[in-house]
């Protein structure tokens, strides 16, 4: 799909990938309604790009689609669902609160808002929806249970709704980074602390999640050699387990937690 000219919503744009991804597309000419749960950097972000600043808090339920209706007349055609919380720490430690707070973010909002949205992209004939997913998905990753199942849960959704809108004029992609150079690690409480694969610029995931609407890519994973951990997953199951119990992360007795 061609970006300029469309209208684009971008969710977690306040800062990181999802700030990056609102100056691309605003670059390649679209309009772009930015969306953060911080009004000072929310509306510096929209100021920037000459965007729309929607402030929302997706733990809300639909107050995200209610300010959308108030602030945004025309329709929506590209959304990227990028918004998303963190949490690091041993499983058992985690509080029910807490789990439901983190598929109601990562998980939820994302689906419920692409159902919002869908009718009338397919009404169009035109659109595009982009979710920002993590190879912690595909690989799982120790003290992310949760984190893990709900990136997961996104690829299958999105796999699912690429076939059931094929034909349709609308798009689905999922863009897999690795480690991003933002302050998501910082914000959960604890900083990237492993070797590989080393954090890559938010602006790299922004070009490609740009590079996946208007070439209307299922799958990129940024950086691109990162594509072969799911493939020695299917191969050696047993090796690939083996090495990422020798180097996954080693987890905390502390709960941590932050937005990204």
């Amino acid at each position: 799909m061609r970006v300029a000219g469309c209208t684009s919503l971008v969710t977690g744009a306040s800062g990181g990938i999802g700030a990056a991804t609102a100056r691309r597309l605003a670059a390649a000419g679209s309009r772009v309604v930015v969306h953060g749960r911080d009004a000072a950097r929310t509306a510096a972000v929209a100021d920037e790009v000459g965007g729309t600043p929607v402030i929302a808090d997706l733990l809300l339920g639909t107050h995200l689609l209610d300010v959308l209706a108030a602030r945004v007349p025309t329709p929506i055609d590209l959304l990227v669902a990028n918004a998303g919380r963190g949490w690091s720490g041993p499983f058992t430690t985690m509080e029910p609160d807490e789990i439901a707070e983190l598929v109601a973010v990562d998980l939820t909002a994302a689906v419920q808002l692409t159902r919002a949205l869908l009718p009338g992209m397919v009404e169009r004939r035109r659109g595009h929806v982009v979710f920002v997913s993590s190879i912690a998905g595909r690989a799982g990753v120790a003290g992310e249970a949760v984190y893990a199942a709900t990136k997961a849960g996104l690829d299958a959704f999105a796999d699912s709704l690429r076939m059931e809108l094929r034909g349709s004029g609308v798009g689905v992609g999922v863009v897999v980074p690795a480690a991003v150079d933002t302050g998501f690690f910082a914000a959960r409480g604890r900083g990237y602390d492993r070797r590989r694969p080393r954090p890559v610029p938010a602006d790299l995931v922004a070009r490609r999640i740009v590079e996946a609407v208007e070439h209307d890519r299922a799958e990129t994973w940024v950086p691109r050699w990162t594509r072969v951990v799911p493939v020695v997953r299917a191969v050696a199951p047993g090796p690939f387990r083996a090495l990422s119990a020798r180097f996954g992360e080693q987890v905390a007795p502390e709960r941590t937690a932050g937005l990204g």
